[in-house]
């Protein structure tokens, strides 16, 4: 069950990632992070919000080196024909990834980079919580192993299940256009942290 709900879940977190860059402009993107940059310099001050916003442009380069676009100006060549393949490989490129589109996906890396960048503003203060619930989980398993107590494989697949939609919605949380409060953000890790709690404390472990 927990293998159709992800193959699922990917499937259309795919198609609406691949979708959305279709449907707004860059502006619509950048817009976005003018406003929720300004929501976090309201929350957490200047300071703290000029490095979240220097956090993302580092998280967005890294990104660009890890999948580069060709470049798309000319090169100089050291012979005509050498020349001539440069130009016309250069104008490829322009047309190919200097489209609305491409630019369109360049600003959504830029949002997610910029929301993963305040939710680990977050990580200091929630890493606590998160390895408390997930070491929780692996003591329960391991005390009903000890007691011979049956384990569960329905909320096991539950909590399994519910894990995968909750990370999968928030990437999808993580590039839509649409202004998300400051506060909305520790809840994520806590959120999946408690869902992986629950399916570590009914996984079957043998004694």
């Amino acid at each position: 069950m927990i293998r159709i709900v992800s193959i699922a879940a990917l499937l259309c977190l795919l198609v609406l990632v691949l979708y959305l860059p279709s449907a707004h402009p860059p502006e619509r993107f950048l817009a976005q992070i003018r406003s929720e940059h300004q929501a976090m310099e309201a929350l957490w001050g200047e300071a703290p919000a000029l490095r979240i916003l220097d956090r993302a442009l580092g998280l967005q380069g890294a990104a660009r080196e890890a999948t580069p676009i060709p470049p798309t100006a000319g090169a100089s060549a050291a012979s005509g024909v050498d020349g001539a393949v440069a130009r016309e490989m250069a104008s490829v490129n322009q047309r190919l990834f200097g489209n609305s589109y491409f630019r369109a996906i360049d600003a959504l890396v830029l949002l997610a980079a910029f929301r993963l960048s305040a939710m680990l503003e977050w990580l200091p203060w929630m890493a606590a919580f998160v390895a408390a619930v997930l070491i929780d989980g692996s003591i329960s398993r391991t005390i009903k192993s000890r007691e011979f107590r049956q384990h569960d494989p329905e909320r096991f697949a539950l909590f399994g299940s519910l894990a995968v939609i909750c990370t999968c919605s928030t990437v999808v949380a993580a590039v839509v256009p649409f202004t998300l409060h400051p506060l909305i953000l520790p809840t994520v890790p806590a959120a999946i942290a408690v869902l992986l709690g629950r399916t570590l404390a009914h996984f079957h472990l043998r004694p």
